[in-house]
């Protein structure tokens, strides 16, 4: 299938940073020692990061709205991004940065220090974004918690999107304090703004203050304008989506999984770019889902072309 003509555009809004992902640990040095690892890989990350690398390979129109530190891995990062980096404003700090490494049962630990994300706010996400949107412009707000400046200024910002015409899509992420009784009520406050929540199943929960999915997603959709829709990722289980017409499961791909960071941004990059074209949810699903798994299936970080997108997942290394 050839792609369709569109004049809509991707806009993604938030962190962007140097990953340093190690591995693998199988114990914890003793304080004083030195540990030697297998694997490294130097590249750059963060949810908007990961999400607009993603796009690029898709050849989705998008843009990323981001700024930028002033040291020596400042141009280093905005290379990877030569479209959007001369339209980002540049802080007086370092550039943020996460060192992450991998245990043998696959699970995570990061460090991050704060860097240039926590400085981003509404004044540099607005001069960066068309002052009406297009036909069919999405934002895509990502990072959510990590962008502390921004964060303070989320209702006024969604608000602000709305007025100017965009369809607003929003992945919070887990706020590293934890779903904490204010923060769930901040954040639920500004949903009424929210066009499509795009969250894991474990955000879902914990958002919702519930132990059931579909009691979460539910409770969530309520809360959500009349024709937005809850997309929860599952892991293995696939993808869900409710809205006010309809449930969708779509199941997961049977592939090997090497690197499991950033799979949710994967998943919103292919759900996106099939909203960006007017397809239908169902097929959003399953390409949020075949994105996703071409990105951690693979070893070093490849995304899948518009061809492989619309064929399925083909082997790769």
């Amino acid at each position: 299938m050839n792609k369709p003509e569109t004049q809509a555009k991707l806009y993604v809004v938030g962190n962007i940073n140097v990953d340093l992902i190690m591995s693998t640990l199988q114990h914890w040095p003793q304080k004083g020692t030195e540990a030697m690892l297998e694997h490294s890989d130097l590249r750059p990350g963060g949810s908007a990061g990961n999400t607009a690398l993603a796009l690029k390979a898709l050849q989705t129109p998008c843009q990323l709205v981001a700024n930028q530190g002033n040291d020596y891995f400042a141009p280093w990062l905005a290379g990877f991004f030569a479209e959007s980096a001369p339209h980002w404003p540049v802080c007086d700090c370092e550039t943020s940065l996460t060192f992450g490494v991998t245990h043998p049962d696959n699970e995570r630990t990061f460090f991050s220090n704060q860097g240039h994300i926590v400085r981003l706010n509404m004044q540099d996400v607005l001069q960066q974004l068309p002052a009406l949107a297009s036909n069919g412009d999405i934002v895509l707000l990502c990072g959510t918690f990590l962008c502390t400046a921004l964060l303070a200024e989320y209702p006024a910002l969604l608000r602000t999107l709305k007025q100017h015409g965009y369809h607003v899509a929003v992945d919070s992420g887990w706020p590293p304090q934890g779903w904490t009784p204010d923060l769930r009520a901040q954040t639920v406050g500004w949903l009424a703004w929210c066009d499509t929540l795009l969250l894991n199943e474990v955000e879902t929960l914990g958002l919702a203050d519930a132990r059931e999915l579909n009691e979460a997603a539910q409770w969530l959709l309520e809360r959500l304008p009349p024709q937005a829709v809850c997309v929860v990722k599952c892991g293995e289980d696939g993808a869900r989506l409710w809205s006010a017409q309809q449930q969708i499961h779509c199941a997961a791909d049977r592939i090997e999984v090497v690197d499991t960071i950033g799979a949710g941004d994967s998943f919103n990059a292919g759900y996106l770019t099939a909203q960006l074209y007017g397809f239908p949810s169902a097929t959003a699903l399953r390409w949020g889902i075949r994105t996703a798994s071409f990105a951690i299936g693979s070893s070093p970080r490849h995304y899948p072309d518009w061809q492989t997108l619309i064929c399925g997942i083909e082997e790769h290394k």
